[in-house]
């Protein structure tokens, strides 16, 4: 008997809200993202069942402060939370996975250390916490969850559910095509990325880095690529603008909805046909990257960089740690760098 057919609606929700610098300033925000996802679900239904909602990295609050201990004063929270419980509420309301916007994250096994974190909730709650793997150093004064050297979670979790595989990654991570290769060898189907790409590294010629890796992660993984990007203006997220452009790309590359470029609230659905996916998958002989790998002819992945365990003893993780960090790595994979 044949299987039902999993197809359903993907929702990349970007918002514009402005940048809380306390922790009593995240409610608003959350408010409205449960807004947009009642927008999403109820608005689209006529046409398509939207099944997988997406927002942004700093979608409760961003960094604004140079230093963890500030951020840990002022901003992080512990996850789970009462935020996470107002999405799976609202996720068992509507029968949807929510991939929230991210977290700044403190856990009582660091203390002192702060997490870019994001969650995906289902209707049976918290089915992963993802935290940022490749935070934008210099600038970003986030832990990476790889230098820690008694790390002990998956740090590329991926939640099989009754829509497919999910596995999500964080903004830059997406730079490094090895963190979306291991989360498809994790069994992702869907790649999400909740993004806060600045200008002019959006959807705008000459420079769209956002359009073109999106593209590029979903063909060279076979995948679909669900993608909300920061649409704050620059206003409320200084000192950048951020341009938006959120998107839904299949695994040929094809884009298929995209919100226009600039800021503001915008919300831009697209179908998921998740036995289609599967069916490619299966039967391609040409163009199948995931069955043509020679992981062996890269003798560059048995070296070490960017070290694991460097952030151990750090009392107070700064902008300086990082860039010492930056010219260390450097050194190693480019012996002439200065």
């Amino acid at each position: 008997m044949e299987k039902e057919p999993i197809r359903y609606a993907a929702a990349a929700c970007q918002v514009d809200r402005p940048n809380p610098t306390r922790r009593a300033e995240i409610g608003p925000n959350v408010d409205r993202m449960l807004e947009m996802v009642d927008m999403a679900v109820e608005g689209y239904e006529p046409m398509m069942d939207v099944r997988l909602v997406v927002f942004p990295e700093f979608a409760h609050a961003a960094p604004v402060y140079s230093t963890a201990k500030a951020l840990c004063r002022h901003l992080t929270l512990p996850i789970p939370n009462d935020y996470t419980e107002q999405y799976t509420k609202k996720a068992k309301e509507h029968n949807i996975y929510i991939q929230t916007g991210t977290f700044l994250e403190e856990r009582s096994e660091w203390p002192g250390k702060v997490f870019n974190s994001t969650c995906l909730i289902g209707p049976e709650g918290i089915l992963y916490t993802y935290r940022k793997v490749n935070p934008w150093i210099p600038w970003e004064v986030h832990t990476s969850p790889h230098d820690l050297s008694d790390y002990r979670d998956e740090l590329f979790p991926v939640a099989q559910t009754p829509i497919g595989g999910l596995g999500v990654a964080i903004c830059y991570d997406w730079l490094f095509p090895e963190v979306l290769r291991q989360l498809v060898a994790n069994g992702a189907e869907v790649l999400i990325r909740v993004s806060a790409y600045m200008d002019p590294w959006g959807a705008t010629p000459p420079m769209d880095w956002w359009t073109t890796v999106n593209r590029c992660r979903a063909l060279e993984n076979m995948s679909y690529v669900v993608a909300a990007n920061q649409g704050a203006s620059l206003a409320n997220y200084a000192p950048f603008s951020w341009p938006g452009g959120s998107m839904v790309v299949d695994y040929d590359g094809r884009v298929l909805a995209q919100a226009d470029p600039g800021p503001g609230e915008k919300i831009v659905v697209a179908p998921i046909d998740i036995g289609g996916l599967r069916y490619e998958r299966k039967r391609r002989m040409g163009h199948q990257p995931l069955g043509h790998m020679r992981t062996e002819a890269y003798p560059l992945y048995e070296r070490s960089f960017m070290e694991p365990g460097q952030m151990d003893n750090e009392t107070d993780h700064t902008m300086e740690i990082n860039k010492r960090r930056i010219m260390e790595t450097r050194s190693r994979i480019d012996p002439g760098a200065e």
